[in-house]
């Protein structure tokens, strides 16, 4: 995918392949599979896709539906994934053994569906032997798709469900003997089939086709052609037009590392010409890239599990998430605009005459006249790719479940891509998006799997309640500090896990808690799911930063603390809806006026703290200027008519002692 806007061919095709490379090394890679292997493990990937396409319009038993799409997980990772970071290409013997082993386990399962679920609080021998080696195949296909932390918590919550009589208090709890653990897990909806694989198996799934579908067609490359064209024409612009498409190609790629560094490979020559360093570039590219598991239509895979826990339409999720997103893009293009505005007119005139050079010289993806594609002629030519944008909304305002809308909104995007011969799904292009939806699926799965596990030791010892009363202990009953603690720890769970992972466990864990002081479910779980989130941003691990500064030849560390200075607003959001009943506005929950208020003040309340945190307003700002919009839009983000009124005074005066500040210095200059 290259747009290659103000950039040479030749640096941005290098770019591209580079940009694979590093998905690979931060997403774990698969195989590159050849000859006969790869067309029957291609095959097999079709026929997963198709089944859970048949599954959205036909009644299938849950039990059974989560089972076929486990197995298909099962026998893909272990085809598709290599046992080590070098196994090669080649599919071994051992991953064969393990395709019979998961044929066996879960084949038996259906096989023998209608005694085997009766036989959960009992089960005989066949059931504990396979139970065991299924729970050793999710570990280990977990292992090879997100690494080894996973597996490893996993272990520790299944030695625990065992050794709790063991155990000092507030810990200890009756203990559970191997039959007991294994059925719960293996042979009831509460382990391993439970919630997590269900939402795998029909919400996830069919949104990695759906994205399969639109990548193939080229709505993630007209994306990034449409924003370049809209707002990069002047490379002064550069920094919008990358956060436009990274919040666009987001609703295709579902990834934050992934539309990281693919925009990136794109746009970084566009951010080097405007006079962005490296690192400023990659915190960039990093913070619209993980902005965009957070914005509607298409936000993480987590997002499904909140409608499904707290038994909404996704619409709903979708509708909370609305406000938080645009104040979260907000702060990203004040930050941009602060480090635009320092900069010198020596810079700008080099960026200017960088343009026309490179203008002059062209870019690797052009019309037959020569000249980069204008807007007018990419809308006119590929305006139905933005029917993306509305149609798995409209559908469920229409009244359809989210699995229908996303559903008939894949059919329309197959059916619109005729329109164009260069879009066009013909069938071998068809069945390549099909095998990628279900490649996209397969790390999420086993990740939704094992946090599976997790969930059912939760609720077989209690220990979520548990823990949920330590939170309470440590806080002193406090509201705020209960929040703080539950945001360190989905910090601490993102240094190693996944976003999913990182939310499902701190859900079962301290959502409790949050609840128990009054805070609704559904603004707790949201509150959890941003946080689990911002992980991927958060030092001193923070996967896109990373993955950036790898792309673009920048320090690490700079480029995480950058990227954290550019989302630091958004930190705050989930405190905002949460510490004050009158804060659920900003999830679109009161009136109207209470809406439009608890928006207003929050956005004056994120410029605040952007002039504040980026020390600049028409000039750089002083210490106490910088303090006095810091602390006013402090105040503006807490959701009570006193603080605002207090907030607003603040900031006022911060700005009023820069602009007499300013007019002194120019009447001195004069």
């Amino acid at each position: 995918m290259g747009v290659g806007i103000l950039s040479e061919p030749n640096e941005t095709a290098g770019l591209a392949k580079s940009a694979q490379e590093i998905i690979d090394e931060y997403e774990v890679p698969t195989r590159d599979l050849a000859g006969i292997a790869k067309t029957v493990v291609a095959g097999l990937a079709i026929i997963m896709s198709l089944y859970h396409l048949y599954g959205a319009v036909a009644t299938i038993p849950a039990q059974v539906f989560r089972s076929v799409h486990l197995l298909f997980v099962l026998v893909l990772t272990f085809l598709y994934y290599p046992s080590g970071r070098k196994g090669g290409n080649r599919i071994t013997v051992l991953d064969l053994g393990l395709v019979v082993l998961s044929l066996g386990a879960l084949g038996y399962v259906l096989a023998d569906f209608e005694n085997f679920i009766y036989r959960a609080v009992t089960p005989n021998t066949i059931d504990l032997v396979l139970g065991s080696i299924t729970i050793l195949l999710v570990l280990e296909a977990t292992r090879r798709t997100v690494g080894w932390i996973l597996p490893v918590i996993v272990i520790a919550f299944l030695v625990y469900a065992y050794v709790g009589p063991y155990l000092p208090e507030p810990w200890t709890h009756r203990g559970y003997d191997l039959a007991r653990i294994v059925g719960h897990m293996y042979m009831t909806l509460e382990g391993i089939f439970g919630v997590p694989i269900d939402v795998s198996s029909t919400f996830i799934i069919l949104f990695t086709i759906y994205g399969a579908i639109l990548e193939y067609s080229g709505a993630g490359k007209f994306f990034v052609d449409f924003s370049f064209a809209a707002m990069g024409k002047k490379e002064s612009g550069a920094g919008r037009t990358v956060t436009l498409a990274s919040f666009l190609l987001g609703t295709v790629s579902g990834s934050g590392v992934a539309t990281t560094v693919t925009l990136g490979s794109v746009a970084y020559p566009l951010l080097k010409r405007a006079g962005y360093d490296k690192e400023t570039s990659g915190a960039i590219l990093s913070a619209g890239g993980i902005g965009a598991v957070i914005s509607p239509p298409v936000l993480g895979a987590a997002a499904f599990l909140i409608a499904e826990i707290l038994k909404v339409s996704y619409l709903e999720v979708l509708r909370m998430a609305t406000i938080p997103t645009v104040l979260y893009y907000l702060s990203i293009f004040l930050m941009i605009e602060l480090d635009s505005a320092k900069r010198s007119a020596a810079a700008e005139a080099k960026m200017s005459t960088a343009a026309t050079t490179g203008s002059a010289r062209g870019s690797g993806n052009q019309t037959e006249a020569g000249k980069a594609p204008g807007l007018g002629e990419l809308t006119k030519k590929y305006w139905f790719h933005f029917t993306s944008l509305i149609t798995i909304i409209g559908f469920m305002v229409a009244g359809f479940t989210a699995i229908w809308a996303v559903f008939w909104s894949t059919v329309i995007a197959t059916a619109v891509s005729f329109l164009r011969k260069d879009t066009a799904l013909y069938p071998r292009k068809l069945a390549a998006a099909l095998e990628s939806g279900a490649k996209g699926i397969l790390s999420v799965a086993a990740t939704c799997a094992s946090a599976g596990i997790i969930v059912g030791v939760v609720t077989l010892t209690g220990l979520g309640l548990k823990f949920s009363g330590i939170i309470l202990d440590l806080a002193h009953g406090q509201l705020f500090l209960t929040l703080l603690y539950t945001g360190l720890i989905l910090l601490v769970l993102g240094l190693a896990l996944p976003i999913t992972a990182s939310y499902i466990v701190a859900a079962v864990m301290t959502a409790p808690a949050l609840i128990k002081l009054g805070v609704p479910e559904y603004a707790a779980h949201m509150f959890i799911f941003y946080y689990a989130v911002l992980s991927e941003v958060s030092p001193p691990v923070a996967l896109s930063p990373v993955a950036a500064a790898a792309l673009t030849g920048g320090n690490p560390f700079r480029t995480m603390m950058i990227t954290w200075k550019y989302t630091l607003p958004a930190f705050l959001v989930p405190f905002m809806f949460s510490l004050h009943p009158a804060g659920l506005a900003l999830l679109l929950v009161g009136s109207p006026g209470e809406i439009l208020w608890s928006t207003l003040t929050a956005v004056f309340g994120i410029v605040g703290l952007v002039l504040g945190v980026g020390g600049y307003v028409v000039s750089h700002a002083s210490w106490l200027e910088r303090a006095l919009l810091v602390i006013g839009g402090g105040f503006l983000l807490y959701p009570l008519p006193l603080l605002d009124m207090v907030g607003f005074g603040a900031v006022a005066v911060g700005l009023a002692l820069h602009w007499m500040r300013m007019k002194a210095a120019r009447t001195l200059a004069a």
